[in-house]
């Protein structure tokens, strides 16, 4: 599980943040605004427990909200709430992601916002203190103490990137830990903007990545900022350039993803069995280049891969009892429309139309069809000797992983069986609140039994004695090296090239591996066909809208499921989306106290 950082995860957190808190404040003529740096740091490990608080700052912030943007509003995992809003809706805070109908007003931009900046500020704090202290006076070398700075450089760096992502050149840019104005966005030109964040981001990357440390397969770094982390970060900045400043840099970036593979930035290596990378001894796995170091009890957010998925009954097929409730409002975007007749042992409607098919014909959401059957990711979850199998719940549900009763439902379900249909409706047996079935309908209409649920990383059995919330949630593995450098060559022309870099990822889930090349109905190996690869790779890691949709202009311009099929409370939701969704807005709230801050265009 860790190779973490050893301090008091509390006790850290809420003395830095203090200091940081401080800094915004200046209510007397004498400032009180900050403890001397020489005073709180008295040796090396003042300084390592200062950098593993803001690990631990970080986690907290973006693996939750950050998920929710980058993946609700993408095609493939979707926040399904049922009756039309009855039950989950939440006053349509996660609905508006999944529908593309969020404003400035939004709740889960505002909250996603104010979680944006406090890893930011924290790194400021620290990179500042750092650089005032004599190194011989915390028993250092200047090299020790460049390395640390560095780590903590590109942990800002990768922070201020999630936020480029999601609202562009709008962001501020603010470096110094020093109180004073509250700081405007980049530029009050969007276009100008996005290119000084990007110039930024970049240039931070660069001067920092000599000083940190490159694993060398003792998995010392795998819960920590180093060489290969920063340079994928760069990897990514480069991949998207042509998103984010209009220039594309798709030849550097193969540069350097190749780079990468040739070992220049550290060991690492493809994991023959992809469970390794999820399990948790992760940080054991030569995939594994970096993860957040999660432990049940102090730093616990790696629950949000699985328990938005599952009922409330989950224990129950698990073997495993938790005090971390399951949620049961997120499914994966259907496969199938609602024509037919429901089959709940197979998980489908006999008759239905996959959206893959005329007279849909989508290359977008059909998430489980998009798999192939013969991938051994592709079934039921269950758990066999010493290790489980599959990542889906589909069809009918029994308790120990499908060996035992029949489980119950809740909700609109309330004490029928429960099972999982690959669609999305009001189906038989539902208490409907005027709305009947029809053949496409939005989340909103999602019955309890809507949709095939996901399990991304494994629930052990209570006889395992592993607990799945000390699981580190990893944010940085080698197969994004193959598939960035892939699509590079795709892009240059050479097609076979891309092919065998994929392949080499793609055939550990088959058992033979010839069949690693059957893509269903993706029949050459174009664009399409490489997002797809990237949608199956990733699936609810958290970058579907970043790292794919948008770099294909598919994230308003592609059409899935309901889009262009269905209509709520008189509103046609269209195949294609205004631009203007490309980036989010800048939420009401902070525009109106910091002046500053110049919205997005179009909102």
């Amino acid at each position: 599980m860790k190779t973490k950082l050893s301090i008091s995860f509390s006790v850290l957190c809420t003395t830095i943040w203090a200091l940081l808190l401080a800094t915004s404040c200046n209510m007397d003529e004498q400032v009180y605004d900050r403890l001397n740096a020489s005073v709180y740091y008295q040796n090396e490990a003042a300084v390592k427990g200062a950098v593993a608080a803001i690990y631990g700052n970080a986690a907290m912030s973006y693996l939750e909200y950050f998920w929710y943007l980058q993946e609700f509003s993408a095609d493939q995992i979707v926040w399904r709430v049922w009756n039309g809003g009855l039950w989950g809706y939440d006053e349509g805070e996660k609905t508006v992601l999944s529908t593309h109908t969020w404003t400035s007003e939004s709740k889960i931009i505002r909250s996603t916002w104010e979680t944006a900046w406090s890893t930011i500020g924290l790194c400021n704090t620290l990179i500042s203190d750092l650089e005032r202290l004599e190194p011989s006076s915390l028993n250092m070398t200047d090299t020790r103490m460049q390395a640390y700075i560095a780590e903590v450089r590109t942990l800002r760096a990768w922070a201020y990137y999630n936020c480029f992502e999601l609202w562009g050149g709008a962001i501020p840019l603010y470096t110094s830990s020093e109180a004073g104005d509250i700081p405007g966005s980049a530029d009050e030109d969007f276009q100008t903007g996005c290119q000084k964040v990007y110039d930024f981001i970049c240039s931070e990357l660069d001067a920092s990545c000599p000083y940190l440390a490159a694993e060398d397969g003792s998995n010392a770094t795998r819960n920590r900022m180093n060489q290969a982390v920063n340079r994928m970060i760069k990897m990514r900045m480069l991949l998207n350039a042509q998103v984010f400043v209009g220039t594309p840099h798709f030849d550097e970036c193969a540069i350097l993803a190749q780079d990468l593979i040739d070992g220049k930035y550290g060991t690492y290596r493809l994991a023959s069995d992809y469970r390794d990378i999820y399990h948790v001894t992760n940080t054991s796995c030569p995939e594994v280049v970096m993860a957040f170091a999660m432990e049940n009890g102090q730093l616990n957010a790696g629950w949000m891969r699985d328990m938005p998925f599952l009922a409330y009954t989950y224990s129950d097929y698990f073997d495993f009892s938790s005090t971390q409730s399951a949620w049961n409002c997120c499914c994966l975007a259907p496969s199938y429309d609602n024509s037919g007749t429901v089959n709940p042992t197979l998980g489908y409607s006999e008759g239905a139309v996959c959206f893959l098919d005329p007279p849909y014909n989508d290359r977008l959401g059909a998430v489980y069809e998009r798999f192939s059957d013969k991938d051994i990711r592709k079934g039921n979850y269950t758990w066999q000797e010493g290790n489980y199998s599959g990542i889906f719940l589909r069809g009918l549900q029994k308790a120990q992983w499908g060996t035992g009763e029949v489980l119950k439902a809740d909700a609109d379900r309330d004490g029928m069986d429960l099972y999982y249909a690959d669609q999305v409706g009001q189906f038989e047996g539902a208490t409907t609140i005027g709305r009947t079935l029809e053949p496409v309908m939005s989340p909103r209409w999602g019955q309890t039994n809507s949709g095939v649920r996901l399990v991304r990383y494994p629930i052990y059995p209570e006889s395992e004695g592993k607990d799945f919330q000390d699981i580190d949630d990893v944010e940085f593995r080698w197969a994004e090296v193959y598939y960035t450098l892939a699509e590079c060559k795709l892009r240059a022309g050479d097609a076979a090239a891309a092919e065998n870099l994929v392949l080499q990822v793609r055939e550990r889930y088959f058992l033979n591996k010839a069949d690693a090349r059957n893509y269903g109905r993706f029949t050459a190996v174009d664009e399409a066909w490489m997002l797809d690869q990237w949608g199956q790779e990733f699936l609810c890691e958290g970058r579907r809208r970043r790292t794919d949709l948008r770099r294909f202009d598919k994230f308003t311009q592609g059409q899935w499921w309901f889009f262009g099929r269905a209509t709520d409370d008189g509103f046609a939701y269209p195949a294609k989306r205004d631009r203007k969704y490309e980036w989010f807005p800048l939420p009401a709230s902070a525009l109106s106290v910091n002046l500053g801050l110049k919205q997005n265009p179009n909102y």
